[in-house]
């Protein structure tokens, strides 16, 4: 099924050659999916590529676009300019803070491989720049690479080395600042926003796409689960050390380095209570798959003050073909917003957003009803991480997937119909629960900003 695009402005197609080099095809046009759905890429509903994106070419695939003078969907496997090279499809890897509304549209080759753990958005070119299928929920620079250098964090590394020999935490972390080039870890050696405390080496999930832990050959983990359990004296070094550096900070349990922090709730249970018995300001947040609501009890009993909880759907039949839950069911994540609810905590979803099956109509329903049962105060809107078309296909399986209303539209009736329902990426500070209003953070400047301030040169 291809929607119409009208009489807007196309974006180019871009494809890759077997030697990576990208480049676009004149009269031909981009085109993302969503779901079974293809859509000619428009100026009006893509945004210049933000700073910190990446382009990826998709190996074992055949490029899909638009043929502007025939009027009709293509699917490509050599330059129609060079018969003999052959082309690949290119996808964007979007900045934090962006959400995808369609993902690079493509065909496997028999026997090809699944996708790496990234998310795949549409791309194409128009006006000497990059344009992905997004738009900016988030105006937060908490993840800027060009706000964390890394002589500075290593700086940092050198300090909390003198300051905690010790610390086996501080050391962990280091690896993840400066191997794997987490966000979080960075920030938390430079001293701004919010800082990671990974403690949990197990899980009660096995989610298709787990970024840190993978048991099958055919997917690979983007990074290593931490190998210890750290002490709840090494967990509130880091946490105290954090709040000592930031006013209002905030430091999180629940990382892409662990499995679920409610499983480690015997050292981090300790581990609040030496925190709050030493500082009483600073935000302590978890985020969890919610699996365990008398666990939860016990963590905010001790001073927890936030949870975000991780969702690819707030359908049970989607959510457990994901997550695939042992020794817990999509009633417990339920129950877990309840126990929230009891003790005025702050309640976030983690939504696990792919165009296709996150907009579905039967999915926009079922949101609808869960944050008004739930009393959801924030809804963190991230792009899965997991191959497009393989994840569109499993889903199905699992339950209706309807066609798509949109990402963007969606947001717009959820503003609508919650007007104090907060959109963003970020976990906030206990400052912000309340001061920062409904809807998306991005203030009016920003998204001038957002939409022409990226642009870039074809390599």
């Amino acid at each position: 099924m291809v929607r119409a695009h009208g009489k807007e402005r196309l974006v180019t197609a871009l494809v890759a050659n077997e030697k990576g080099e990208i480049f676009d095809l004149e009269g031909y046009a981009a085109v993302g999916r969503c779901g079974e759905m293809l859509i000619p890429l428009t100026v009006g509903e893509t945004l210049f590529m933000p700073d910190g994106g990446e382009l990826m070419r998709l190996p074992d695939r055949y490029a899909l676009v638009w043929n502007m003078e025939e009027g009709v969907v293509e699917t490509l496997s050599h330059n129609p300019y060079n018969p003999e090279e052959r082309i690949f499809p290119v996808a964007a890897f979007n900045s934090p803070g962006y959400v995808n509304t369609a993902q690079a549209a493509a065909v496997e080759e028999d026997g090809a491989e699944p996708l790496p753990l990234f998310s795949y958005c549409a791309v194409g070119w128009y006006d000497e720049g990059f344009r992905t299928a997004s738009f900016r929920v988030d105006a937060e620079e908490r993840q800027e690479l060009r706000l964390m250098p890394i002589p500075k964090v290593k700086d940092g590394v050198e300090e909390m080395r003198e300051r905690f020999p010790d610390n086996r935490l501080f050391r962990h972390l280091e690896r993840c600042a400066l191997s794997y080039g987490c966000p979080a870890a960075k920030n938390l050696y430079i001293g701004r926003c919010e800082a990671p405390l990974p403690t949990s080496r197990q899980c009660n999930a096995r989610c298709l796409g787990c970024i840190s832990f993978q048991s099958g050959p055919s997917l690979s983990s983007c990074q290593d689960r931490i190998d210890f359990t750290p002490s709840p004296e090494e967990i509130s070094q880091v946490a105290l050390t954090h709040f000592e550096r930031v006013p209002n900070g905030v430091v999180s349990f629940g990382q892409g380095c662990e499995g679920d922090p409610l499983l480690a709730a015997d050292v981090i249970e300790p581990a609040i209570a030496l925190i709050r018995a030493q500082n009483t300001t600073g935000t302590i947040n978890m985020n969890t798959n919610g699996s365990l609501p008398k666990v939860l009890d016990r963590l905010f009993a001790a001073g927890l003050d936030s949870i975000r909880v991780s969702m690819n759907s707030v359908r049970k039949e989607i959510y457990s073909a994901y997550f695939r839950p042992n020794g817990y069911c999509f009633e417990d994540v339920v129950e877990s917003f309840a126990v929230a609810k009891e003790y005025g905590a702050y309640k976030a979803i983690n939504y696990l957003n792919v165009p296709g099956v996150t907009d579905c109509l039967e999915e926009v329903e079922a949101l609808n009803t869960f944050v008004e049962a739930c009393s959801v105060d924030l809804i963190q809107w991230r792009n899965l991480n997991f191959d497009p078309l393989r994840y569109y296909t499993l889903m199905q399986e699992a339950g209706p997937v309807g066609l798509p209303v949109g990402i963007r539209r969606m947001i717009m009736k959820l503003e609508k119909r919650f007007p104090k329902l907060k959109h963003g990426y970020f976990n906030p500070s206990r400052e912000m629960y309340d001061t920062r209003p409904g809807g998306r953070n991005v203030p009016k400047k920003a998204v001038g900003k957002a939409a022409s301030g990226a642009k870039k040169k074809r390599k």
